[in-house]
């Protein structure tokens, strides 16, 4: 087997599709993101890693609050929509049935499957890291309350396979392109304890 160099990039996908909400300027804004990752359990934190030329930003700086909703797969269609249109000049808030948790500033979208209000922890800046001419904003959040339709949840917890979370994978250089999740192979550390 033979190993062929590639173009550098960051690899790492299939990667979740999440919208993220902030309230910017007293209105609920959306933005579709490819750059979330959990980090811990206890407390639960995740991140989002948006680029500062986003309308969202200036919401998540303000409010130190976000959320994140998992659309499912046939959320696909307004989703995309979600990413293409600036919040700047269009009203995306109108998009979805919008509601609030505890926090009071991380609008939340009905229709999406689970959403998590999130209060920011730590930013970091990119750009004093990196010599990229456009940095992002990394948003660490802590996740102070989840939600979840019933249907979607089997023994209390979210089900993949109802949830049907889409990922987005770059296929051809530049281009990324949506896909759902596929069948289940296996139990995490469990799947390879016979392994030989």
């Amino acid at each position: 087997m033979s190993k062929n160099k590639i173009h550098p990039a960051a690899y790492i996908s299939p990667a979740p599709v999440v919208i993220v909400g902030a309230n910017v300027k007293g209105k609920p804004n959306f933005n579709v993101i490819g750059w979330a990752v959990g980090l811990e359990h206890r407390p639960p934190l995740l991140s989002i890693s948006s680029n500062q030329i986003h309308h969202n930003n200036v919401g998540i700086r303000e409010n130190l609050t976000f959320s994140i909703n998992i659309p499912s797969e046939d959320m696909v269609e307004i989703t995309d929509y979600c990413g293409i249109k600036s919040g700047r000049r269009t009203d995306k808030g109108s998009l979805f049935d919008v509601f609030y948790g505890e926090l009071k500033t991380a609008p939340m979208i009905k229709e999406a499957p689970i959403n998590m209000e999130c209060k920011v922890l730590h930013t970091i800046d990119t750009t004093k890291i990196s010599s990229a001419q456009h940095g992002h904003d990394i948003f660490i959040g802590e996740v102070v309350q989840a939600y979840c339709d019933e249907k979607y949840l089997t023994s209390g917890v979210p089900d993949a396979s109802k949830v049907k979370p889409m990922s987005m994978n770059a296929t051809e250089r530049n281009k990324f392109f949506y896909y759902s999740i596929g069948k289940q192979l296996g139990r995490v550390f469990n799947i390879g304890l016979d392994y030989k």
